[in-house]
């Protein structure tokens, strides 16, 4: 257990299960957050997975592997992605190693994740799917966790274990549920509902709940053209539910 008070700016981007539309939306969170104003750092926490750069369409020239691997420090692999007015600490696509780092090595990623946090309105952190060591990790640093859920039954049983599991270990963590792909805000509604009931049987709390992003053919189409949806649809029924949790957010 990290006995470590979280940082208050740093926000984990979580799901118990992939394709749920995570790394979407912590990118469109990211761009949301730095329209508003915010100076933002957003870190590919999926290592060994990790696809920011190609969702951004980023080649970068330094990336989280370099500074695990004692090669830079993680200041030094910053990118800037200009289109979003945002920076980025990219990770190693295909790199499976990072996915077991010993908890020292994330420990210490950790600590350097934190001491840039200064520098930052928000700095968000796109976990791997799952809740393995490395993303509890990294989470327990965060002040608040947001969830991504959909309304299949794995991603409510997958989402529900996330909670169970950090709720287990770090009692205080503070976790918001969002609900992704919605098909309306009501059934978004229901699917956060069903997920907080079942916290309240078992675990006898509830998650607050974030908010709702509804489905919208758009985003599929920003991410095969490698765009922010916020540049590429602004007007979207979906970028104008990710601004709606950024402004929560401030």
């Amino acid at each position: 257990m990290n006995a470590e008070k979280p940082t208050n700016n740093l926000i984990a981007v979580a799901s118990g299960k992939g394709g749920v539309g995570k790394t979407w939306f912590a990118i469109t969170l990211a761009h949301a957050l730095a329209r508003a104003g915010r100076k933002v750092l957003l870190f590919d926490g999926d290592l060994g997975l990790a696809n920011i750069d190609i969702q951004l369409g980023l080649m970068p020239k330094h990336d989280v592997g370099q500074a695990i691997a004692g090669k830079s420090r993680l200041s030094q692999c910053i990118e800037r992605f200009p289109e979003g007015n945002f920076d980025v600490l990219a990770g190693r696509s295909g790199s499976g190693s990072l996915a077991t780092l010993p908890p020292p090595r994330i420990e210490r990623i950790g600590r350097e994740l934190t001491a840039l946090a200064g520098g930052y309105n928000h700095v968000l952190i796109d976990l791997g799917a799952g809740v393995d060591k490395t993303v509890q990790m990294l989470a327990a640093k965060a002040a608040r966790t947001l969830l991504i859920i959909n309304d299949e039954p794995t991603s409510l049983t997958d989402g529900y274990a996330f909670i169970k599991l950090g709720w287990a270990s770090h009692p205080e963590m503070e976790i918001r549920v969002v609900v992704n792909a919605a098909e309306s805000a009501n059934r978004g509604r229901r699917t956060y509902e069903t997920l907080a009931k079942s916290c309240e049987g078992f675990l006898h709390r509830r998650p607050d709940l974030a908010g709702i992003v509804r489905r919208d053919n758009r985003v599929r189409e920003a991410i095969r053209a490698q765009q922010p949806l916020i540049t590429r649809s602004p007007t979207s029924e979906a970028a104008a539910d990710v601004e709606a949790i950024a402004r929560s957010l401030i």
